[in-house]
């Protein structure tokens, strides 16, 4: 009983970390912190965003399903 706890919050805290750093590499994206070489910058803004909206949606999706 004890072991699947742990195991439910190893698996929630892998998700949260996820989740922070889709949204931290979007973000970069954005700010034309973090690029893609050989990318046009507005390209890499545009991933940045896609990055985001999708992180967002499917954090969303996974807490409705809860």
């Amino acid at each position: 009983m004890v072991g699947k706890k742990v195991k439910s919050i190893l698996n929630f805290v892998a998700w949260l970390t996820g989740v922070i750093v889709s949204l931290a590499v979007g973000f970069a994206m954005i700010d034309g912190v973090l690029y893609v070489r050989w990318l046009p910058e507005i390209i890499t803004q545009v991933a940045g965003w896609i990055v985001i909206i999708t992180t967002l949606l499917s954090a969303a999706l996974a807490l409705l399903k809860q």
